[in-house]
């Protein structure tokens, strides 16, 4: 096994096919097809599924990608550090929507400004499918609802988020569930930790909604809301940041479900230059644990 191999490994991951890849890392696709095999027979696995032109990772060929992606991702930094190099190279970011729209746009362009060479790219989307990005190696870390639970992860709290059930305008005072048993929501899809909080809130109160919509921006929730369709759950700093804000009105929940803490996590040990920047930036910004509730707990393993 050699880097190149892995390389080309990850190439073809990435790009879906031997073509496609030979195509990006200027290579003939025979010979991206011999260093596959011969990494296949230096394993003893098949690492992808051949069906005709088509070519799935295995269920070895996943477990070998997380390490394929750390094993290039050490090199690199190693080789920056080496150099006494400034951090640069690939940074792919998750975060939750709401994160991405209110909370970090200024952390961003400090970090672009301090570190030009970073190619940040940002992916958002509900906490499950960010936490499974960072698991795969697709994101180097993420901005989720925590704390995460889970053996491999590690991180920081960073934001403290107040949420808030939104009615329409006239809709009468909602104290608790109960008050709004059978009503219909919206929310995100299932692997949304906000949807999830939205459900306990229903359950510990012996209520249940009614239909579920599932939408997919915060904007299209507060116009159905607003157009009295039903109810839906938010952080209040992105309902406020929302032209229509006044259109509906607003319920904070009970103290025990009225604040959820944002973490930024990421693979355990796999903290990379660009991650390590990133994370001392939102130090020196006064960012982490100080705005996070002091209940707040670490991640741990399940």
């Amino acid at each position: 096994m050699d880097l190149v191999q892995l390389e080309i490994f990850t190439a073809v991951v990435d790009h879906g096919s031997i073509s496609a890849a030979a195509a990006r890392i200027h290579r003939v696709p025979s010979n991206l097809t011999t260093r596959i095999k011969q990494l296949e027979e230096d394993l003893g696995v098949d690492l992808f599924i051949r069906e005709k032109s088509r070519l799935r990772l295995s269920p070895a060929g996943w477990s070998f990608l997380d390490y394929a992606r750390r094993i290039l991702d050490l090199v690199q930094e190693a080789r920056a550090t080496v150099a006494g190099e400034a951090p640069q190279g690939a940074f792919p970011l998750g975060s939750l929507e709401s994160t991405a729209a209110v909370r970090i746009p200024g952390l961003l362009a400090a970090y672009n400004q301090q570190h030009p060479k970073v190619d940040l790219d940002l992916s958002t989307g509900p906490s499950g499918a960010m936490i499974e990005g960072v698991l795969s190696g697709r994101l180097v870390a993420s901005f989720v609802d925590g704390p995460v639970l889970h053996p491999v992860l590690e991180g920081v709290p960073v934001f403290e988020e107040e949420m808030v059930v939104i009615a329409p305008r006239h809709h009468g005072p909602i104290q608790c569930a109960s008050d709004v048993n059978g009503e219909n929501i919206y929310a995100f899809r299932a692997n949304c930790s906000y949807r999830h909080h939205f459900e306990k809130w229903f359950n510990a109160d012996a209520a249940v909604p009614g239909k579920i919509f599932e939408m997919e921006s915060y904007h299209g929730m507060l116009a159905c809301v607003s157009a009295g369709a039903g109810l839906a759950l938010m952080p209040r700093s992105m309902l406020q940041s929302m032209p229509g804000c006044t259109t509906v009105s607003i319920w904070p929940l009970a103290a025990e479900f009225r604040y959820l803490t944002t973490w930024l996590v990421w693979r355990r040990g796999a903290v990379s230059r660009n991650l390590s920047s990133f994370v001392r930036l939102l130090e020196d910004k006064g960012v982490t644990a100080r705005d996070a509730r002091a209940t707040a707990q670490p991640p741990s393993p399940v």
